[in-house]
């Protein structure tokens, strides 16, 4: 069984003592946050906080969607170096890494050869043959190393931990703290190096939220608390505070953004939970290709919208004769579109958006939903993009 119920879960506190944490990393903020009353979970064997004592969940969404907010995160970056770096990292992902330019981030999606996903994440390139590739919780560092016989590429770990600043005022946080001002070009999927109180950052125009944002990765070099307390003096007159993963999770289900391991897995092709967009079927040859020529282009993975309760993850989703058609990958209760919302990894192609379906949810029953293609509003994702200024109003 899982460790979470629907009820209970369970999550890491620090307690006095030594011993038996040897392979879980704490992120340099880890002390910044004590004082907080933090509840971690483990990813990628680092500790990134779920919620925390001094505020609700909704407290810290509706910071979120009107101000803005801090989530220190269990991201892993790998360092990919040498003249065949950009060849190994073609190899591995199904997009075309040759067309990332030097200061830009891509998506970067990585499968098996039968086409099942194996992990996703932000790759950002930092010269001609430097590469970080901060990918989410998965085993991918024996895999690229396992394919990278016979290439001339070090693949490292440079020790970085990524912070995200995310929300309506995220960029004129930016903007106050970098020390000359607002880097330019920064658009949508850019990256840079700033300057934050004497110290050079990289960051990126890049989040988990689909709000305007940002992140910034912290190097062993740096003097972490001399950055938070910069960057926290720049965020304080535009409401800057750290908030929990929970808090973030809502705003990724209503935005359609995927969870590796729980949305998507091994025995999910990219088609499959719609990220066909981000395999370039014209490349040459990589991991999976094969296998992908030949499936289904057909999605599915849906939204869920339930007016009578929050979707279960890894509940059922059933016809309303009690057929098992799909199960519950996400869900939560979305304080702005007030109600259950959530995704549906269905078991066929059909049904689709537009059907109305039976889902499990927390309180044990069984209530109506319906399939709706997502993201649950901003279709466009103008609000990342800076296209759209919205900042709703809490209840």
């Amino acid at each position: 069984m899982r460790s979470s119920d629907g009820k209970t879960r369970d999550l890491v506190t620090s307690m006095p003592g030594a011993g038996w944490d040897y392979s879980l990393n704490r992120h340099p903020y880890h002390e910044i946050e004590r004082p907080k009353g933090p509840h971690y979970c483990v990813y990628n064997r680092r500790h990134m906080a779920c919620c925390f004592d001094d505020h609700s969940t909704e407290d810290g969404y509706w910071r979120l969607r009107q101000k803005a907010a801090v989530l220190n995160t269990g991201e892993y970056p790998l360092r990919f170096s040498g003249p065949d770096a950009e060849k190994l990292l073609n190899k591995l992902f199904t997009k075309d890494i040759s067309k990332v330019k030097v200061g830009r981030c891509g998506y970067g999606v990585a499968c098996y050869e039968d086409g099942g996903l194996l992990v996703d994440g932000i790759l950002l390139r930092l010269d001609q043959d430097t590469f970080w590739y901060a990918q989410a919780d998965g085993d991918f560092y024996s895999w690229a190393r396992a394919h990278a016989g016979g290439m001339d590429v070090e693949i490292t770990d440079p020790d970085v931990f990524v912070s995200q600043v995310q929300g309506p005022n995220a960029m004129n946080i930016l903007e106050s703290a970098s020390d000359h001002g607002m880097p330019e070009p920064f658009g949508y999927f850019a990256s840079a190096r700033v300057s934050f109180g004497g110290q050079e950052v990289v960051i990126t125009r890049t989040g988990y939220t689909n709000e305007l944002g940002w992140e910034y990765y912290t190097e062993p070099h740096h003097d972490a608390d001399a950055l938070w307390s910069h960057l926290q003096a720049a965020g304080e007159p535009f409401g800057l505070e750290i908030f929990g993963l929970d808090a973030m999770n809502i705003r990724r289900i209503e935005a359609g953004i995927l969870n590796a391991g729980s949305d998507f897995n091994h025995e999910t092709t990219p088609y499959a939970v719609n990220l066909g967009r981000f395999v370039d079927e014209d490349k040459a040859d990589f991991i999976g290709k094969a296998a992908l020529e030949k499936v289904s282009r057909q999605p599915r993975l849906h939204g869920v919208k339930c007016l009578g309760g929050e979707p279960l993850i890894a509940a059922p989703v059933e016809h309303k004769n009690g057929k098992h058609i799909g199960k519950i990958t996400a869900g939560a209760l979305s304080p702005y579109l007030g109600h259950g919302i959530g995704y549906a990894l269905m078991n066929e192609v059909e049904p689709g958006p537009g059907a109305e379906v039976m889902v499990g949810c927390r309180d044990g029953s069984m209530q109506v939903a319906d399939l709706v293609e997502l993201p649950f509003y901003d279709k466009q994702a103008e609000i990342p993009r800076g296209k759209r200024v919205d900042v709703p109003q809490r209840p």
